[in-house]
């Protein structure tokens, strides 16, 4: 077959179909267990290094696309949206993302896809049964996307976590409407789009780059919870995360928003202080509350160090227990 866009499925453009490499494509490979250094290694060249610069300003070109509407964070403070709601749905994903150990992403995704189809659609009311049966589709679609092994649809609704649990039909009938309202775009442009390529420019020798990238994963589940984050664009979260994670690695100078800038063409200084400051004040300073299990666990306290980062790998590995079957609400 010619190697031709023309060729390519669902008339996707070329650039969208190589999406996923140029997301995932950093300077940034971590070490193999035998070597003596613990950390990442930075390593790539300079032509490596300009190739992964420009794609990661291409995606930064692109990351309002993945975005909820501009006046989704309005609605939620204004309570034309509930942001209880929204709270209680954010607060379940991350606890099944702990509970099956899921990748971060998989969890960040289920709540962007969430925020983008509450931007458009309003959903009934009523007992509450509406916005849930949506953050298990949502979590549904991201564990889809990201992970190998995906729990039955009923076990993904992890019994004692909520009020009802859903027929598979009826989740996979949700799924059509909000892959329909999200016009199959999936795979977005996220924080974790980033993390990777930042903590390398803060530690080009990869002493400490892992423990960057695992410290930035927590503080951007915790900010996960407050609305006021949905102000800030995927990359402007990604660099203020990092710096908070260099500002705790005491062997790591800290860095400056407006050094900050200079990591790839697109960041905007204002943009990423603004969201630093907003990181120090809700999630460093301890007003956010972290729920999520496994994966954030304490995201004020934790230490950068290879045991805290092994303990946390392991905490998240208990079976999923005996499933009890009860119907979804009337009408659903």
């Amino acid at each position: 077959m010619p190697d031709d866009a023309a060729y390519l499925l669902c008339a996707e453009d070329a650039a969208a179909a190589f999406f996923g490499a140029a997301a995932g494509g950093s300077t940034c490979t971590v070490a193999d267990d035998d070597d003596d250094d613990d950390g990442c290694c930075c390593s790539a060249g300079e032509e490596e290094s300009a190739a992964a610069a420009a794609s990661i300003a291409d995606l930064i070109g692109g990351e309002a696309d993945y975005s909820p509407r501009p006046d989704y964070p309005d609605r939620l403070r204004s309570r034309s949206i509930d942001p209880a709601a929204r709270a209680e749905s954010v607060a379940w994903i991350l606890k099944v993302q702990g509970y099956y150990g899921f990748l971060p992403l998989t969890a960040y995704l289920a709540v962007n896809y969430m925020d983008r189809f509450l931007s458009l659609h309003r959903l009934p009311q009523e007992d509450g049964w509406a916005m849930q049966l949506l953050a298990v589709t949502c979590l549904s679609l991201a564990a889809k996307m990201e992970e190998t092994l995906v729990p039955s649809l009923l076990d993904l609704q992890v019994e004692g976590t909520s009020r009802y649990v859903f027929e598979p039909g009826t989740i996979l009938r949700m799924e059509l409407l909000v892959l329909t309202a999200l016009n199959w775009r999936l795979r977005s442009v996220t924080p974790f789009t980033f993390i990777d390529f930042f903590a390398c420019k803060v530690d080009p020798g990869g002493r400490h780059t892992r423990c960057l990238i695992a410290r930035a994963t927590q503080v951007i589940l915790a900010a996960m919870h407050d609305i006021e984050f949905l102000d800030h664009c995927a990359s402007s979260m990604a660099a203020a995360a990092v710096l908070c994670a260099t500002g705790e690695t005491p062997s790591l100078e800290s860095v400056s928003p407006g050094a900050a800038v200079r990591w790839c063409i697109g960041l905007a200084e204002e943009a990423i202080g603004s969201c630093y400051r907003l990181m120090q004040q809700l999630v460093i300073g301890g007003n956010v509350q972290t729920r999520a299990a496994g994966t954030t666990g304490s995201a004020v306290s934790l230490c950068c160090s290879d045991e805290a980062l092994s303990s946390h790998s392991s905490s998240s590995s208990s079976p999923p227990p005996a499933k009890r079957r009860k119907r979804s609400p009337p009408g659903v």
